[in-house]
């Protein structure tokens, strides 16, 4: 029942009408109005909003002298997103043209990544180094849940990284059926669990796609239909993830799904202090420079590297910073927040 379209466009019609000709402009909308609404009637048979609608167009057509024959208004313009048949057959498993369509304006998205140490950034631009020893989710609403698993760089060591990351996309039902992504240390496949490469049978079935960017090291996972992009990467012995999602998506979750590494950062009892591990000089200084030829910039990139090269005596650490930054730097919608300073 589009009975709500049909208020709209009358409320646009009439909402500066002044000047001499104003009642004829005023029936003309009245009559757009009560046409509308017939083209709605066996849809809106149900609906109170209709029912009231067409009283109302009768009242007031008697109160100002209008014919039911004659002009209409002329059609509102349509903002740019849909084609020909209206908002129904635009896709819906199209977030940003609908979010677009809805309120005449593009989505804000926000940004979060996992890597390295695991190092995090939240959504809200927070960031911190972690121990997460075991499994935590890093997402869980609506949409999607997202969880990492991390495991000890080295026997002893206090430094964990993540080495199994598992992604669900919740059942939408005009869009997707529900699709698992699983990704371990050597084994990034380019393909959901159940081995597809979309979303499924539905209609919206292409809104969600997986394509791989490198063999083995980078997997780019689109979803459409929640306005959401997510990369997947292997440097070195560990895994990373980044999103970016439509802020009413990364929002969309309850008291209950309380704990989302994106949302709300590491718990105070599982967080490590950058500054401890630097303190020895050699390991240091040569951590430095492999991470400075990679980061230029001294941001919390940067000591992030300096911190994971220091920990696992692992140059190849370098590349986990750096895939995060360049992630960051597609993924962030402001270019401004790209270098975090602490």
């Amino acid at each position: 029942c589009k009975i709500l379209r049909c208020n709209s466009e009358y409320v646009a019609a009439t909402l500066n009408l002044r000047g001499s000709n104003r009642n004829a402009a005023y029936c003309n909308a009245l009559r757009s109005y009560s046409h509308c609404t017939r083209k709605t009637a066996r849809t809106c048979r149900g609906d109170l909003a209709y029912h009231s609608a067409v009283h109302g167009i009768e009242d007031l057509m008697i109160q100002n002298n209008c014919s039911k024959e004659g002009p209409t208004s002329p059609p509102r313009p349509r903002p740019p997103a849909p084609n020909h048949q209206g908002f129904e057959s635009l896709d819906i498993c199209n977030y940003e043209k609908s979010f677009l369509y809805k309120h005449g304006q593009p989505p804000s998205y926000q940004h979060c990544a996992a890597f390295g140490d695991p190092h995090i950034r939240t959504f809200h631009d927070d960031f911190h180094t972690c121990r997460v020893e075991g499994s935590w989710p890093l997402l869980d609403n609506d949409y999607l849940f997202v969880q990492a698993t991390s495991s000890p760089v080295a026997k002893g060591s206090n430094a964990t990284v993540t080495s199994k990351l598992t992604i669900i996309f919740k059942n939408m039902k005009e869009c997707i059926d529900q699709k698992v992504y699983q990704a371990e240390i050597d084994n990034l496949p380019a393909a959901f669990e159940d081995g597809s490469v979309n979303g499924g049978e539905r209609p919206g079935g292409s809104s969600l796609a997986i394509r791989e960017r490198s063999p083995g090291r980078h997997v780019e996972i689109r979803a459409e239909y929640i306005g959401t992009t997510i990369a997947v990467r292997q440097a070195g012995r560990q895994l990373s993830f980044s999103i970016r999602a439509a802020e009413e998506v990364a929002r969309a979750f309850t008291e209950e799904q309380d704990l989302q590494l994106c949302v709300g950062g590491c718990p105070r009892s599982q967080r490590i202090s950058r500054s401890e591990c630097c303190r020895g000089r050699v390991a240091a200084e040569t951590a430095r420079a492999l991470c400075k030829e990679m980061l230029p910039v001294e941001d919390v990139y940067f000591q992030s590297c300096v911190f994971d090269v220091v920990t696992s005596g692992d140059a190849n650490f370098t590349m986990a910073a750096h895939g995060a930054l360049e992630d960051a730097r597609v993924f962030l919608p402001n270019a401004e927040k790209l270098h975090i300073f602490q």
